[in-house]
């Protein structure tokens, strides 16, 4: 039986592997993808980190080039690609799990696409959420619906009147570069709440790290964000102020190719682009019953429903920067130090009898 299986190779699951080797496990990795290098391939092509070169590395690994350039999309791709080099794992690429289901003796079986049925003592569930992109349900549009998650340059776009919805970084970037070929208007519920790059000549990330925001707990956050932050280097606040970008309260319902605004006025529309977020990707832990609506039971990561399952890169799971390149390694570290006490039969060491039936590794 294997002693822990990671379910996503991507920061969040290298972060995982990591942890685990300082502990003596050689994790067995699952990647639906051809590397482990998450989902960062398949963002748009413009795409480039907020945070500067020197905020972005993770343990072990400095990320490469000027300590204030901010890394593109490829870079980051290359930048994982040769971290996982630096595991001691079983990476197993082009492997999609399906379900995971509980043993007859307290063990997890991972089940994949292949047929494949993997037992283990630990189970960390590291996929994200990129691959469960968040599409409001809006009928009656006869143009075209997508996700930020299915874009990747202006070019199939070129000369449309658009709307795209949602006043985080993703929504105003993409906006942003694509009024530069379109008719764009940018639909929010609220006005957007920017949040400027460089403060005193310095990155904010040097003042998020500095301070300690970046360690907040989510239940102190709430009283701080009133919404989505956009980070902004100054075009895209000076783009919505001059109109270059158009910003409008979130329309109210569609009729055919039109949108209809709040003051009623109704607008023909091709395309509506929605920049409404990502759900956790974790359908596959349904029949393992820890999940409610979708949404993992758990407490900093470790699940509430069943001993020995961790998440590790959940949106604010512990702190600001938990699902970021530069915070994942601390909640992967959290999550490991409880992981290795399971699979190590921590209680029978103890001498507590917890009845489970479980069979130590």
């Amino acid at each position: 039986m294997n002693e822990v299986v990671i379910i996503g190779g991507g920061q969040s699951g290298l972060s995982a592997a990591r942890a685990l080797n300082h502990h003596g496990i050689r994790p067995l990795l699952l990647e639906a993808g051809p590397e482990p290098t998450g989902s960062w391939a398949g963002y748009y092509d413009s795409l480039t980190l907020f945070s500067p070169a020197r905020y972005s590395g993770m343990p072990g690994q400095d990320f490469p080039g000027a300590a204030e350039n901010y890394p593109h999309r490829d870079e980051v791709v290359d930048y994982l690609r040769r971290y996982a080099g630096t595991i001691d794992a079983d990476i197993r690429a082009d492997t999609t799990v399906t379900a995971v289901e509980a043993g007859s003796r307290g063990e997890f079986l991972v089940r994949t696409g292949t047929g494949d049925e993997i037992p283990a003592a630990g189970l960390i569930a590291a996929t994200g959420s990129f691959g469960n992109p968040h599409l409001p349900a809006m009928p009656g549009f006869t143009g075209r619906l997508s996700h930020v998650a299915d874009y990747r340059n202006p070019k199939a776009h070129h000369g449309e009147r658009l709307i795209v919805v949602g006043g985080g970084n993703s929504g105003v970037q993409v906006a942003y570069e694509l009024a530069e070929v379109a008719d764009v208007t940018l639909a929010t519920r609220a006005p957007i709440t920017f949040l400027p790059q460089r403060r005193d000549g310095r990155d904010v990330h040097h003042w998020l790290a500095e301070s300690g925001f970046d360690q907040l707990p989510p239940q102190w956050l709430i009283h701080y964000l009133g919404g989505p932050l956009v980070m902004d280097t100054g075009d895209y606040r000076a783009a919505v102020e001059d109109g270059r970008l158009r910003r409008r309260e979130m329309f109210t319902a569609f009729d055919g190719d039109q949108v209809v605004w709040p003051d009623g006025e109704r607008e023909r529309v091709d395309t509506v682009l929605f920049a409404t977020g990502y759900r956790p990707h974790l359908g596959y832990l349904d029949p393992l019953g820890a999940l409610h609506d979708g949404m993992p039971l758990h407490g900093g990561g470790l699940s509430m429903t069943h001993p020995g399952l961790g998440y590790v890169g959940l949106e604010f799971q512990r702190s600001f920067s938990s699902n970021t390149l530069r915070g994942v390694h601390r909640d992967a570290e959290y999550v490991v130090e409880a992981l290795v006490a399971h699979v190590r039969d921590a209680p029978a060491a103890a001498g507590v009898s917890t009845g489970s039936g479980r069979t130590p590794v």
